[in-house]
């Protein structure tokens, strides 16, 4: 079920302003406005200006969604390819104007010409789903990378949705979520999603051969990192 895509595909053509459910499990549920993923640049928040204007050289924005990271960049002049599994996304990214974009999943995306910055916005890293996937991302991110290459990308520590370390918290990594998303009739199966706080993503990091520095904090839990190779 292509839930962003249908929804974007209907707020581009038909300018339809509606919201995207997302429930988490033990959670109530969220909403997401649809013209929220068509933000301009001085519409995003600070840590994804910042990041923007981090990214160098040859740029792979991954979960790219409708495109608005990667066009600011083009609009730049950066050589950027836009990758996301939504196809309806894409499609709207394209007619956005964004030159380089396809429908691929990162952890069998593949590419002959490597890239000098990999661009996870909105919690990126998410689609890691748990702690023990991280090493599959960083291998995939090493593929992907020139030699001095970097990885930039936002997260969240979400401690503060738990008042304590209750035996809930202590049997697995309190960023481990698991998500199910709605938009009309159309609701996807549920999936997991990785949060992940600044200290256990630079050990991370560290022992899978990336260096990892917090450029600056959100305003609520949140931060903005970029790690390098080693």
């Amino acid at each position: 079920m292509d839930v962003f895509g249908e929804a974007a595909l209907d707020f581009y053509n038909l300018n339809k302003k509606s919201t995207i459910q997302v429930d988490a499990i033990n959670f109530d549920s969220d909403f997401i406005p649809v013209e929220y993923l068509f933000r301009s640049f001085e519409e995003m928040p600070k840590l994804e200006q910042m990041a923007l204007k981090r990214s160098s050289g040859r740029v792979l924005d991954v979960g790219a969604g409708v495109g608005s990271h990667s066009i600011y960049l083009q609009e730049l002049g950066l050589e950027v390819k836009a990758i996301d599994q939504s196809e309806g996304c894409i499609q709207v990214a394209k007619k956005r104007g964004l030159v380089d974009a396809q429908t691929a999943d990162f952890f069998t995306y593949k590419d002959s010409i490597k890239f000098d910055t990999l661009l996870f916005m909105m919690n990126g890293i998410g689609i890691a789903g748990k702690i023990e996937n991280l090493p599959l991302f960083f291998k995939k991110a090493k593929d992907l990378l020139k030699p001095n290459g970097k990885l930039i990308l936002d997260s969240s520590d979400l401690i503060f949705l738990f008042d304590d370390y209750d035996n809930e918290i202590q049997n697995s990594y309190y960023g481990e979520m698991t998500y199910q998303i709605s938009y009309k009739n159309l609701v996807s199966k549920h999936f997991d999603w990785l949060f992940i706080d600044f200290l256990k993503l630079k050990k991370e990091a560290f022992q899978n051969g990336f260096s990892c520095n917090c450029i600056a904090n959100g305003n609520h839990y949140d931060y903005l990192a970029e790690l390098k190779l080693i």
